[in-house]
């Protein structure tokens, strides 16, 4: 296997969604401490990688400024470097008083098409409002 990079930017529209049915009864009540959310994600990526992506994220915000956590599933529909197909990326994000920490990664097995055996991992950064990736990955030869 190859080791590949791709890197471009990414919009992304987050549409509040409504929690769980289960979260969402009168009789539960709030968690102390956190506000739970949760949001569909619509994402376009341009660059290396030229796709649509659609998802959800489940986020907690805690009474501690800079502090909160998220765990989102993202569908990616596109091209990679001209191989055309879909993935499936997993994050993980932790702030800690606003230190960051986010692990992005290919699930293993779900790319389809060209894509068929993508591994690897996601970066972001966020640089004056836009949002910057970089894709760090393997294709079987």
């Amino acid at each position: 296997m190859t080791s590949h990079q791709a890197s471009g930017s990414f919009d992304v529209k987050m549409t509040p969604a409504p929690a769980d049915a289960h979260t969402a009864t009168a009789a539960t009540p709030p968690t102390p401490g956190a506000t739970l959310g949760r949001a569909l994600l619509d994402k376009t990526y341009q660059g290396d990688l030229q796709a649509s992506a659609h998802g959800q994220m489940l986020s907690a915000v805690t009474t501690t400024a800079g502090s909160a956590g998220y765990v989102a599933i993202e569908h990616v529909t596109g091209t990679l470097h001209g191989r055309s197909g879909s993935f499936v990326l997993q994050h993980s994000g932790l702030m800690q008083r606003g230190a960051k920490q986010l692990v992005v990664t290919v699930v293993p097995d779900s790319g389809t098409g060209a894509l068929s055996g993508l591994a690897g991992s996601l970066d972001i950064r966020i640089s004056e409002g836009r949002h910057f990736y970089v894709l760090d990955y393997t294709l079987p030869d």
